[in-house]
């Protein structure tokens, strides 16, 4: 499978680079499949946290661009931070998350990963892992890398961004995303016919309502009885230096957010979760630290896997439900 990075096409970016032979493609990754941090996070939707928080696996590289990426220091650059990781220790790192109480294996970013990442399922499997893997992404897809996928995820997490190609080129450096996402997004639904293994998150872009009023639309229609819905609030401006491309500069105030609520209940959304309005970046997180997030929200596993998770935190999603 690793001869997919040959002459990589694996995700829309379709770049055709031989990342087997150490050359990078717009991922900013060669074939080596490279992991930042791994921790039982509580910062994510309510069924995916249960009681023991979810497994979660930050991938270094991305194969978007978003400009106000709060993972950017994994994310972005080509340069990011991360350690490679074979095989047999991605199956360490998921033993690790499930012996502290991980609920599931949530995988981040890694749609320009998938070959290794598939390597390091089956490592997991045959090591004893057998919790759900979840699959945490942007929707950013191929549908044929997606099939790769079909034996190896239980729970799909993708984002749908926007619906627009001039805001999905502006923020995301993708004004095909709208098409790609919604077809990727078409495909996870057939990968699992059960509902509640597919979640749709929604970030609400302050000065964009109008783009989330569209997605709101394209789920009633397509998705409203195929998947849960995942509204986010928590829009914070990135700060980073040589930052070049544009991003709104404030947070949603609560008239947007009032106005929000006002058109699920008009469409008459009631499956998944809606946040509470949250502005501030002290939950932002800084792959620099041992913890990436406040001990309230996260406790790390890997690299360092001494720490056990004895403590309840708090979560980002206290309203489990629209």
């Amino acid at each position: 499978m690793k001869d997919l990075y040959k002459s990589c096409r694996l995700c829309p970016r379709n770049c055709g680079i031989d990342r087997l032979n150490g050359n990078k493609g717009f991922c900013g990754e060669t074939s080596e499949l490279r992991a930042a941090a791994a921790v039982i996070h509580r910062g994510e939707e309510p069924p995916l946290v249960g009681e023991g928080g979810s497994g979660t696996i930050f991938i270094s590289g991305c194969n978007l661009g978003c400009s106000f990426c709060q993972n950017f220091q994994i994310s972005q650059g080509g340069n990011s931070l991360g350690k490679a990781v074979l095989p047999k220790e991605f199956a360490d790192i998921c033993k690790a998350l499930r012996d502290n109480g991980a609920e599931n294996i949530n995988i981040v970013t890694g749609s320009h990963a998938v070959p290794a990442i598939i390597e390091g399922i089956i490592a997991a499997k045959k090591a004893g892992v057998h919790i759900p893997i979840l699959w945490n992404c942007s929707a950013y897809e191929n549908p044929q890398t997606l099939e790769l996928l079909r034996d190896y995820i239980d729970i799909y997490l993708p984002d749908l961004k926007t619906l627009d190609s001039k805001t999905a080129n502006l923020f995301f450096n993708a004004p095909d995303y709208p098409d790609i996402a919604a077809c990727a997004i078409l495909k996870m639904m057939d990968l699992t016919l059960n509902k509640n293994n597919v979640i749709i998150r929604h970030l609400i872009l302050p000065g964009f309502l109008e783009a989330t009023r569209s997605v709101l639309l394209w789920f009633k229609e397509y998705a409203s009885e195929r998947a849960m819905l995942s509204l986010m609030t928590q829009y914070t401006p990135v700060h980073k230096s040589g930052a070049q491309r544009p991003m709104p500069q404030r947070y949603l105030t609560q008239e947007e957010y009032d106005t929000v609520l006002y058109w699920l209940k008009e469409l008459n959304i009631e499956d998944g979760f809606c946040q509470e309005l949250v502005t501030g970046s002290g939950w932002l997180p800084d792959f620099k630290r041992q913890n990436p997030f406040s001990s309230e929200l996260s406790v790390p596993v890997w690299p360092t896997s001494q720490t056990s998770f004895r403590h309840s935190c708090q979560n980002r999603f206290p309203a489990s439900s629209l």
